[in-house]
């Protein structure tokens, strides 16, 4: 695709540093994670080996299918275990740098604080103050609209659960107080 005279290109401001010394490797990534996954793989086994694995006078039991699948996980993560440990080619790429970083825990913390707050605020409150913390601080847009925002999006939210679809959700004292 080749550039257009009509194309405008914008720098991020706040876009990570191109300089940002790299946290970790691609390859120390894939050797974590097949870990992760065989740990796991061999857990579920364990667990479906427990409930049973093989076939009854009725068919199969309840962990028959499960331990299987807990079999090709642990397969795979092997297989990816071992190439990653004969193979020298990623251990140079930057999985992630501290700038990139930096950038992801300002989403997951944020969401980690609204998950928990969930569980005292309610979560029609606890959306309000995500969506508005993230307008604010991470788009950097006026407050009022944040605020107004994150007030239709959580009262839109309300009554599309609450009272058109009457589905039980997470609620805190707000919501008592209103009656709900």
């Amino acid at each position: 695709m080749s550039p257009s005279e009509d194309e405008i290109v914008v720098e991020d401001p706040g876009a990570p540093e191109r300089d940002s010394p790299p946290l970790t490797s691609n390859r120390t990534i894939e050797i974590a994670v097949s870990l992760v996954l065989l740990g796991l793989a061999g857990l579920l086994a364990l667990d479906n080996r427990r409930t049973g694995m093989s076939w009854d006078s009725t068919g199969p039991q309840a962990g028959y299918f499960p331990f299987y699948l807990s079999v090709v996980l642990a397969a795979a993560s092997l297989y990816g275990l071992v190439k990653q440990l004969v193979s020298r080619r990623d251990a140079a790429r930057a999985f992630v740098t501290r700038a990139q970083f930096m950038r992801v825990l300002q989403v997951i913390v944020p969401t980690l604080v609204f998950c928990l707050a969930t569980q005292w605020l309610g979560l029609y409150v606890a959306s309000f103050l995500l969506i508005a913390w993230f307008m604010v601080r991470v788009g950097r847009i006026a407050l009022w609209k944040s605020l107004l925002t994150a007030a239709l999006f959580s009262l839109t939210m309300f009554v599309t659960f609450e009272i058109a679809f009457d589905v039980i959700m997470p609620k805190g004292p707000l919501e008592a107080l209103l009656g709900h």
